[in-house]
């Protein structure tokens, strides 16, 4: 990709090699450069690790079953990053909407990079 092709879309990275939507149909997008490292994302999912460190959060796993999507739509909300916007982005992979924090209230992807 060069820099003529435009801005990257958030909602594509990753995808090359992503399991089938079908098995995990939700991923995370992460922030990692902007975490503050205060590891609430850890205290409410088992998916969250805080590497004392580094202070930087890391999920296990970036693309979500339907089952790990509550804890990790909970890490998002609790990250205190960026203003309480959190870095923390869970993303439906049909439509592409965020999922969490969704700080809008609109589904637009709110990474900022």
């Amino acid at each position: 990709m060069d820099a003529d092709d435009g801005p990257i879309d958030p909602t594509e990275i990753g995808e090359r090699d992503a399991p089938p939507v079908d098995e995990k149909p939700y991923k995370i997008l992460f922030e990692a450069n902007k975490c503050i490292g205060a590891g609430k994302c850890a205290e409410v999912s088992e998916n969250w690790e805080l590497d004392l460190s580094t202070a930087i959060a890391q999920p296990n796993t970036y693309f979500l079953s339907a089952d790990e999507l509550d804890e990790n739509v909970r890490a998002a909300e609790v990250c205190p990053a960026k203003k309480d916007r959190g870095v923390i982005h869970v993303i439906d992979r049909e439509t592409g909407e965020e999922i969490a924090p969704d700080p809008d209230g609109d589904g637009t992807v709110s990474v900022d990079w």
